[in-house]
């Protein structure tokens, strides 16, 4: 077990392999992460950017490492065709069996992988990677563990984020209690100066509820002192009459 290293020397070659811009590490936090994946398997954090690699925001291990690890744990490979059109080995392991992998070119453009640079410019190493990687997966899959080769996470599409439209933000119904609402109703018929003086007296949460009903209370109470002053003018209008 390699002895762990202080984190504030982790975060000195964190700062270093970021600068470098090399090894597809955009920050510290993703050199960080590396570094603890290899910290967690008793390997000193350096050797993140030998064996992994980040693509599309993802740690991914590099073909060579993950072969190298398969080959360290005991298993064994031999390759049968090795040209830009075919690769073909056979992978085995004690613990897994043995299985021929082949992979082509005629695969890779079924799939819509070889229109991709890579596949363009580097067909035999794609292959080679991708017959890795399976063969692997399949006879010892510990070694993998669910992460994929950078060769794989680069034939990944990158898909943009979409816009899925505008949310309508619905507010919760509020339910005012009757008797609430008929003491509201109360004073607002005693005309503007009460029921002003009512809603200063009540809670701050039975206004919130009532919130909704407040400018047609303060309406109902203006039109309660409007039919006042009215019955007060004819009510002198009658007396002098008489």
């Amino acid at each position: 077990m390699t002895a762990l290293v202080p984190f504030e020397q982790q975060q000195t070659l964190a700062r270093s392999f970021v600068q470098s811009g090399l090894f597809g590490v955009k920050n510290e936090a993703q050199a960080l992460a590396l570094m603890a994946l290899c910290e967690a398997e008793g390997m000193h954090p350096a050797r993140a950017v030998q064996e992994f690699h980040i693509v599309q925001g993802r740690p991914a291990m590099k073909a060579d490492a993950m072969l190298a690890r398969f080959q360290r744990a005991g298993g064994k490979v031999e390759w049968h065709d090795y040209t830009d059109t075919k690769v073909t080995g056979t992978f085995s392991h004690q613990q897994g069996g043995s299985v021929r992998i082949e992979w082509t070119l005629e695969q890779a453009k079924r799939i819509g992988l070889a229109g991709k640079d890579n596949w363009k410019h580097y067909p035999r190493a794609m292959l080679r990677a991708r017959c890795i990687s399976e063969g692997v997966r399949t006879v010892f899959p510990g070694i993998a563990q669910g992460m994929y080769t950078v060769e794989e996470a680069q034939d990944m599409t990158h898909s943009a984020p979409r816009h899925m439209g505008t949310a309508e933000v619905l507010q919760p119904e509020v339910v005012i209690p009757q008797d609430l609402l008929e003491a509201a109703r109360d004073a607002a018929d005693q005309g503007v100066a009460q029921y002003s003086a009512w809603w200063q007296s009540i809670t701050k949460p039975q206004r919130q509820t009532l919130a909704s009903e407040h400018d047609a209370l303060k309406e109902r109470a203006a039109q309660a002192d409007a039919t006042r002053t009215v019955d007060a003018a004819n009510s002198g209008h009658v007396q002098e009459a008489a």
